[in-house]
């Protein structure tokens, strides 16, 4: 049975070169065989499961890189291993890596709410400013509104002055600022708030502990939006935090949030100090890692070679919290997001755990696929796919059928022990705090005195 074929030719020949090594000595093996002639690279490979009997193939035209290895780290497969192709978003597994090193897998991003002026109990109103300030990711909808209901708790449902945030605020995964502020002014006050807020907010009702609330919770703002730092003089009001990092990355990595990755990675230091860290701490060569972006977006070149340090890399980190890959990343047929249609008939549904990437146009069409398998042996084998330069379809029927054949040659898949948990409930784990008590903001009388003075 011919499981893989893969033609290159074109300048691109002495780069593109397979090392073939067979996957079992027990199963079938793969047919690699490299041809060259002046047409344009290519790709061919049956389009079909393994399990099925056909001699029909597909030509999939373009470049491609690939490195599936044992556990223990022997070679089953390998093609143009330290030829430097895009990842796209499988990248976001390095900004992945990087963040459980740096901040942990428990970490909390804070927003922080302040003001500078004074509360009137008698009625619920804070005369001065209301301030936002934090960096969140993935600060939404439902957490908005839990900061209503945290300042209705001090007694507080309406604000005088303005609603200033800090320039690093962001809200609904928007870069503008001021954007997010005006959509926090709106969410804030339940006679503004639109029906999509409302909806996420009673949606995570019972995950946020607020089922039983018999008003929702507003504040409104009679002033305008404004973006500024806060003032020197504000008070603390209330702390606000996000579910845990861990949490965080398995929603930005089953859905491939570009947003997310790119702020999480401004955490970290930025672009050169992620690459900086990952050639410092993992053996990877400079020549075989090229970072312009922290989500996949743009034209980064890593090899495979270096890809699967960094997917190593990550499990063991993993590993030393006592978590695995399915912990963060998608499980193919299972979660929703960028995997649940790949691997999803009843064989294959969650045998496979992987980071997709896609550009459609960039570098000409790319397409990867970076993670592990389990097979029926229940050996679990670590890949990276990546393509370039063609279709991004093909490619990934090209892929899957890769992943498949592999499986096939070790008796079929089996899934991973996994228990899914709907993802937006993994964000609505949040905490907040309260920083003043109301009776530090009572009302100012005419000589400026309170009346405890």
């Amino acid at each position: 049975m011919r499981l893989y074929r893969a033609n290159f030719t074109g300048p691109q020949i002495l780069a593109l070169v397979f090392l073939l090594v067979p996957f079992s000595s027990t199963h079938a093996q793969p047919a690699l065989n490299v041809s060259s002639s002046p047409q344009q690279p290519s790709i061919s490979a049956t389009a079909k499961s393994p399990h099925e009997s056909t001699s029909e193939q597909r030509v999939v035209y373009g470049l491609q890189g690939v490195l599936i290895e044992t556990l223990d780290g022997k070679t089953v497969a390998a093609q143009a291993v330290d030829q430097p192709l895009n990842p796209a978003s499988a990248l976001k597994l390095a900004t992945a890596l990087m963040a459980m090193r740096t901040l942990g897998p428990d970490h909390r991003f804070s927003t922080g709410v302040w003001t500078d002026g004074t509360l009137e109990k008698a009625t619920a109103t804070i005369h001065g400013n209301l301030y936002i300030s934090g960096r969140d990711p993935s600060f939404h909808y439902e957490h908005a509104i839990a900061v209503a209901r945290q300042l209705n708790s001090l007694g507080i449902r309406s604000v005088t002055g303005d609603l200033i945030v800090a320039p690093g605020f962001t809200m609904n995964f928007n870069w503008s600022a001021r954007t997010s502020g005006e959509r926090l002014f709106d969410t804030l006050d339940s006679s503004l708030r639109s029906a999509a807020a409302t909806s996420s907010w009673f949606y995570l009702g019972a995950a946020m502990n607020h089922s039983n609330q018999q008003s929702p919770p507003s504040v409104a703002v009679m002033g305008a939006v404004r973006v500024n730092a806060v003032a020197p003089a504000a008070k603390l009001l209330v702390t606000h935090q996000s579910s845990q990092l861990k949490d965080v990355l398995k929603v930005l990595l089953c859905y491939s949030n570009n947003f997310m990755a790119e702020r999480l990675g401004d955490s970290l230091g930025g672009v050169d100090a992620v690459q900086r860290e990952l050639v410092k701490n993992f053996g990877i060569p400079q020549e075989e890692l090229r970072l312009s972006s922290l989500s996949g977006l743009g034209t980064n070149r890593v090899t495979p070679r270096a890809m699967m340090k960094i997917f190593r890399a990550l499990r063991e980190e993993l590993r030393k919290h006592k978590l695995s890959t399915t912990d963060i990343m998608p499980v193919a047929g299972v979660d929703p997001g960028t995997m649940l249609d790949r691997f999803a008939d009843v064989r294959w549904r969650g045998s496979v755990i992987a980071k997709t990437g896609t550009l459609i146009r960039t570098d000409g069409g790319t397409s990867a696929l970076v993670g592990q398998m389990k097979t029926a042996t229940g050996e679990i084998l670590l890949f990276v796919i990546l393509n370039q330069q063609g279709s991004v379809s093909r490619f990934r029927e090209n892929q899957d059928y890769l992943v498949k054949q592999a499986q096939a040659s070790r008796g079929g898949p089996q899934a991973f022990d996994y228990r899914q948990q709907p993802l937006p409930m993994r964000l609505a784990d949040t905490r907040a705090s309260v920083a003043a008590s109301p009776d530090e903001f009572e009302p100012v009388m005419a000589n400026g005195n309170s009346p405890q003075q």
